[in-house]
């Protein structure tokens, strides 16, 4: 089905139609049942009226032989008096061997000639009597049952009853609304049950949709609020919930480290966090690193609330501006930042990416500085290029993605030989970016960890 058809069809709400299926089965079953209980009561009551004829018709046979033989109409018509008065008896008839009527219930149809039924149906032998139904001039519904009278192999005459069989309509259709009403009864409150039930199913649905449209929305702080129901939908909103909160979990997670690292190497570490760069390796990479000259004796004479604020607004222009370059921010240290270039996602330019990043960072903290935080305009940069090793470095309990190695050690010395607005960088990085860059040579410094004077320049400017 396409989105077209999905918006332009009318919506179904689940409830509506668990009551309908419910309504359905429940309507079909009463039916299905009503018309196989009605069909073998009808049958059980056509089989009575059979049996109940038979026997006023063998009653009539055998007290009929005797008159028969001696063609006394009188004591024939007084063994047929009787049958009138029986409930359901429509008539009973005697006939004599030329078919000629010797008794009859109605007396007026004495001495006349038996005359065949109109509408009668197929006839039934069942032994010696057989029986048929048939429609009379009064719509009446007659089962006609006849048997031979014979005395010693001799046919004699014969004798025919009819019963009504009208009733046996009559009390199916009482049946019929009896069960009518019983199953309008049972359907209404099988559509109030199955409702009631269907509603308890379909918000807990609903509830699931919402929850799945705020979390497609972002939220993942939303929850689905249970009653610890012990089904399958009481599970599913736990389930949900789990899910909701491991997303959130991400989502922070991606969200505080993002603040850290570009989304070039977000992306690469949600895709593959078990990758090899987790665990170690050697890379070339730039280190970076910044902090403001003189900020003890700043913070010793300001309000703890002013010291944080500023020491907040260097590290939002810093970072910011290393992300910017493809840089990823180590860590703070005291009023410092470490920043690297190259790691985890290699980059043949790190060395350029760090220098713009400084150079611009300075700038930024410039235009700060005259602005009202003054303090700004005072921070040293050092930078310098090198193999480093980098990977998750703690232990089970705390652990962090960092850059340890020489070059690190090297770009923190250069930091410390950097004045306020000063970008410093090492010979290693001069030779990386030579082509592009300007720079002014500083006389050789003395550092440690190194046996020798280390060359060091500080950067005037760098074409665009």
């Amino acid at each position: 089905m396409t989105d077209n058809m999905r918006k332009t069809s009318i919506p179904v709400p689940i409830w509506l139609k668990l009551s309908l299926s419910t309504t359905t089965i429940i309507a079909f079953t009463i039916i299905a049942m009503s018309y196989i209980v009605l069909n073998r009561q009808k049958d059980q009551l056509y089989n009575q009226s059979v049996r109940a004829g038979t026997i006023s018709l063998n009653y009539f046979v055998n007290n009929s032989k005797i008159p028969l033989i001696n063609d006394d109409t009188l004591r024939l018509n007084t063994l047929l008096k009787e049958a009138s008065s029986v409930e359901g008896i429509m008539y009973a008839i005697i006939l004599n061997e030329k078919n000629i009527i010797k008794a009859h219930t109605d007396i007026k149809n004495i001495g006349k000639k038996l005359k065949e039924h109109r509408n009668a149906g197929n006839e039934i032998k069942d032994g010696e009597v057989r029986y048929y139904n048939y429609i009379n001039s009064k719509n009446e519904k007659i089962l006609n049952l006849s048997r031979p009278v014979a005395f010693n192999d001799k046919q004699l005459g014969e004798v025919h009853v009819g019963v009504s069989i009208d009733f046996i309509e009559d009390l199916i259709n009482k049946e019929k609304l009896s069960i009518i009403v019983f199953a309008v009864i049972i359907i209404f409150f099988g559509i109030l049950i199955s409702t009631i039930m269907s509603f308890g199913f379909s918000r807990p649905i609903k509830r699931l949709v919402k929850a799945a449209d705020e979390v497609g929305k972002g939220n993942y702080k939303y929850r689905i609020e249970t009653k610890r129901s012990r089904d399958e939908l009481g599970d599913l909103s736990d389930a949900f919930n789990n899910m909701a909160e491991e997303l959130w979990r991400d989502s922070l997670m991606k969200e505080s480290f993002g603040k850290y690292v570009g989304s070039e190497v977000l992306d690469m570490i949600l895709k593959n966090p078990e990758s090899t760069w987790l665990k170690g390796r050697r890379n070339e990479a730039t280190i970076l690193f910044a902090d403001i000259r003189g900020f003890t004796s700043y913070s010793e004479s300001r309000e703890p609330e002013k010291v944080v604020e500023t020491l907040n607004r260097f590290f939002e222009i810093t970072s910011s501006l290393i992300l910017k370059h493809g840089g990823y921010v180590d860590k703070f240290i005291g009023d410092a930042v470490l920043a690297v270039f190259g790691v985890p996602v290699y980059n043949d330019n790190h060395a350029e990416m760090a220098v713009r990043a400084a150079i611009e960072i300075q700038a930024e903290l410039e235009s700060a500085s005259k602005a009202g935080i003054e303090l700004l305009s005072k921070v040293g940069i050092g930078i310098n290029s090198g193999v480093i090793v980098s990977g998750n470095i703690g232990s089970n309990i705390r652990m962090e993605y960092t850059v340890i190695g020489d070059p690190v050690n090297l770009a923190s010395r250069l930091n410390g030989l950097a004045g306020p607005g000063d970008v410093i960088i090492s010979k290693s990085v001069r030779e990386e970016i030579e082509n592009i860059i300007t720079v002014e040579a500083l006389p050789s410094q003395k550092v440690k960890g190194k046996s020798q004077a280390v060359e060091t320049f500080k950067v005037i400017q760098l074409s665009a």
